[in-house]
This record gives C-alpha cells, sequence and structure tokens, in this order.
C-alpha cells in the first residue's frame, strides 16, 4: 500500500462565538486556508488534486450544499477539483484527514486537500414543517450545537443528555472533581498564553482579513479565545448544568468559528509536486460509547488504534487531546495511564483555552501535531477527540524523516 504524508497544515486563527470572525460566512471562512495552500506550494499542480475533503458539523446555514465543494470553487481551484463534506460531528475533520488518507492508501488518489470548517457563531435557527395542513405545531431549533428534532426512541433507549450534562456524568462517573477540572483548565489557558507570546502558535495560522465598510480592512492573526485567568477567578464560575455540579463555562471549551486545511500527499505525488512530507498518517480508528459518556470515546479509540499498531502509549511523544470539557480529558488521561498535568499533552494548550469549532477542530489538532513534532523532532504524535451521541476518534502520525 502506498504511504499518506501530511506536507503542509495551517488553519485560521479562531475566533470567539459572535468575535472578530463572526461577519464571515463559513464558506469564505473554509476558503482561508485552501488559498494559503496554494498560495504557499507554488510548484504543485493544483488540477491534479484528486479531491478535497472538509468536515462540518452544522451545515444548516451557509456551510449547506456541500461546502467543501463551494470552499474549493470560491478559493479559484479549478473546476475538475471535486469536494466531499464529512460530518462526524466533532470527529469531522480529523475524518477528513483520514478518509484522504486511505484514499491515498489504497492508491485511489495521490493529492488530496483535506480539513473542515465551523461558523458556530453563524449557525441559523431552523424550523420544522407542521406534521399536518394548517397545524400550528411548528417547532424552533437553534443549530449551534446539540440536539433538535429529537427521535422519542432515541430519547427513551439513550436519553438526549445536552454536551455539558454529559460532561457532568463523566465527572460523577469517574470521580473527577471540580477543583481537578479547575486545575486543567487553568493550565490548558497558561499553555496557550505561553505559546502565543512565544510565537509557536503563529507557526500553524494564516490570518483572515475581514474588509470594512469604512477605512482599512481588520486584520484577524491571532487566536480570539485564549484569556487571562486564576484558580480563583475559575472557582467563582457557577455550575448552570446541573444543580451541585462542577462543569464551568471555564472548564469547557467554546463556542466558536474556524477553518483548517492540509495537504496529504503519496510519497511519488510529494516528489512530482516539490513537496516536503512533514508527517506519516500510521492510521486511524473509531469507536463507539454510552451516548451519556461521550467524553470517554478518545480512551478506547486511542487503545485500539495503539493495539492495531503495536505501539503503547508511552511511545508516544505528544498528544493532542481535543479538551471538550476538563471533566471528560480528565477521565480519558487516566484511563489511558497519563498524568493529570502531562506536559506532552497539549503542550500549546487545548480546545479549553484555544475554542472548539466542531467540524474544524479535528482537522486542527493533526495540524497542530504535525507542527510539533517538528519543532521537538518526537516521533510519534497522537490526535484524538471525543463526539457527540457517543464516539471516539483517533489517529497517530509519525514525523517524516
Amino acid at each position: 500500500m502506498n504511504e499518506a504524508f501530511i506536507c503542509d497544515a495551517i488553519r485560521t486563527p479562531i475566533g470567539r462565538y459572535a468575535g472578530a470572525l463572526a461577519r464571515v460566512r463559513t464558506d469564505d471562512l473554509a476558503v482561508v486556508p485552501l488559498r494559503a495552500l496554494m498560495e504557499r506550494n507554488r510548484s504543485v499542480d493544483w488540477n491534479a488534486v484528486d479531491d478535497v475533503i472538509l468536515g462540518c458539523a452544522n451545515q444548516a446555514g451557509e456551510d449547506n450544499r456541500n461546502v467543501a465543494r463551494m470552499a474549493a470553487l470560491l478559493a479559484g481551484l479549478p473546476k475538475e477539483v471535486p469536494g466531499v463534506t464529512l460530518n462526524r460531528l466533532c470527529g469531522s475533520g480529523l475524518d477528513a484527514v483520514a478518509s484522504a488518507a486511505r484514499m491515498i492508501r489504497t492508491g485511489e488518489a495521490e493529492l488530496v486537500v483535506a480539513g473542515g470548517v465551523e461558523s458556530m457563531s453563524r449557525a441559523p435557527y431552523v424550523v420544522a414543517k407542521s406534521d399536518s395542513a394548517f397545524g400550528r405545531d411548528v417547532q424552533l431549533f437553534d443549530t449551534t450545537i446539540g440536539w433538535r428534532f429529537v427521535n422519542a426512541a432515541m430519547k427513551r433507549l439513550y436519553g438526549v443528555d445536552s454536551m455539558p450534562e454529559t460532561a457532568e456524568n463523566v465527572a460523577a462517573e469517574f470521580d473527577i472533581s471540580r477543583a481537578d477540572q479547575d486545575a486543567f483548565a487553568l493550565r490548558s489557558q497558561q499553555r496557550a498564553l505561553r505559546a502565543q507570546a512565544d510565537g509557536t502558535l503563529a507557526g500553524e495560522i494564516t490570518a483572515v482579513t475581514i474588509p470594512s465598510r469604512k477605512g482599512a480592512p481588520q486584520l484577524v492573526d491571532r487566536d480570539e479565545h485564549p484569556r487571562e485567568t486564576s484558580l480563583e477567578a475559575l472557582s467563582r464560575l457557577g455550575t448552570p448544568f446541573r444543580e451541585g455540579g462542577s462543569v464551568t463555562a471555564g472548564n469547557a471549551s467554546g463556542v466558536n468559528d474556524g477553518a483548517c486545511a492540509l495537504l496529504i500527499a503519496s510519497e511519488a505525488a510529494a516528489r512530482r509536486h516539490g513537496l516536503t512530507p512533514r508527517a506519516r498518517i500510521l492510521g486511524t480508528a473509531v469507536a463507539g460509547v454510552e451516548p451519556r459518556l461521550m467524553g470517554v470515546g478518545p480512551a478506547p479509540a486511542s487503545q485500539k488504534l495503539l493495539a492495531r499498531l503495536g505501539l503503547s502509549v508511552g511511545a508516544i511523544d505528544v498528544v493532542e487531546l481535543n479538551e471538550a470539557f476538563a471533566a471528560q480529558s480528565l477521565a480519558v488521561l487516566r484511563t489511558l495511564g497519563l498524568p493529570d498535568d502531562a506536559g506532552h499533552v497539549n503542550p500549546n494548550g487545548g480546545a479549553i483555552a484555544l475554542g472548539h469549532p466542531l467540524g474544524m477542530s479535528g482537522a486542527r489538532l493533526a495540524a497542530t501535531a504535525t507542527h510539533q513534532l517538528g519543532r521537538i523532532r518526537g516521533r510519534y504524535a497522537l490526535c484524538t477527540m471525543c463526539i457527540g451521541v457517543g464516539q471516539g476518534i483517533a489517529m497517530l502520525l509519525e514525523r517524516a524523516p
């Protein structure tokens, strides 16, 4: 089988909900990293791209009608280059990278662009059609995150806990204290702020230019979500999701906007297009878990993948674990036998600090891990994340020599 290599990886800054990127359409946001890849890799014959695969979890607004295809056309890729949008909820962006790798490994493609996009700020409201003529039982849903159009059988069999409620379930099931969650969240913020200050994060970001009706365009080139905080400030936050609970706005990821794209090639295509392989995609695994405990999904997915590849968690140099919530992150780390404060886990901060634009986040993990492996000259990186409705996904990368 062919090998699949990540040759370049770039992302937009991550914007806060209703923040700096909220005025950018979702399809236009996806264009930004695609154009950056084209500008950074001028030796590539872009007519040779076999597919563009983007993850996107919402697809109810400007990301409808196959946002990958629309973004590819808007970015200036040749009309002959196809595109497909993939939805595995939070795991969509990472699954897009995995799909590209599978195409290359099986010989069905040689050059693929993969990534993800989400504008949670611009997620629309949707209105259900009435069940009968002239009916007045119309329902209205906010599509930003969570359940809508609930199946009564699903609710009866598995429940329809909101994402924060699943984190509360995990905290109770795994005995994760509020103090440990807040300490984890503080470390994430501190690491992200440090990586922002020393320029580490800047290496994976391309700026977004936002036109202004008056004056110069606005240039957004830094993640907007990280913030200075303290244990004292975090401990004062309320627990709105459950009476007597432990999940807060401070120890949970944000509601955010962002896009990411990676250029993935076979070894032969990399040589042909003048690309330098940076990381080899060794494999991907997914696993299902109880929906009400969806946050633990990364543990069985990672264990499944490591067992398949004959590796132990101790062999991993970088772990990019999506911090949907501190509670589920800690449950995963403890299940895998890693310390709460492991320095190689999210060394430049995670989603609690950086934010979690659903369809983009998995691609961001792969991009960040690729950059970090090169920076520290490590060998293996594990990217893993939980997924709504009870799943986990994991991918293993190896730095290219």
